[in-house]
């Protein structure tokens, strides 16, 4: 019996953290929480597009959303970077740390 406790507690450790967030049309999307990183006194989120179906996942090209962190009405809401200089900045620093964290190699991305 404790076995599979330790197996529920390991699937639960790697269930993915999956947000519903609207686009500027309204549109709800489901994304998949990368990281979370504070970059100068600022909180970030790298995220990826969830597909519930395998395939829709496979097919996808990999796109990283970089959201701010801002309170609005005493809540933390996810928001968009309005400076494209930031938005690239904070975006390097969090490939760079992404590919550190899934070992990715430079070379595996030429191929």
């Amino acid at each position: 019996m404790a076995d599979n406790m330790d197996i529920k507690e390991e699937m639960n450790e790697y269930t993915p953290d999956i947000y519903t967030l609207e686009d500027e049309d309204g549109n709800e999307l489901l994304f998949e929480l990368l990281d979370v990183m504070e970059i100068e006194g600022e909180k970030y989120f790298a995220l990826t597009p969830y597909f519930e179906d395998p395939q829709e996942m496979l097919d996808a090209e990999g796109e990283v959303v970089i959201l701010k962190s801002e309170i609005i009405n005493d809540e933390e809401m996810m928001v968009t970077i309005d400076s494209d200089e930031e938005y690239e900045r904070i975006g390097q620093i969090f490939i760079e740390h992404l590919r550190e964290i899934y070992d990715f190699d430079e070379e595996e991305d030429e191929e």
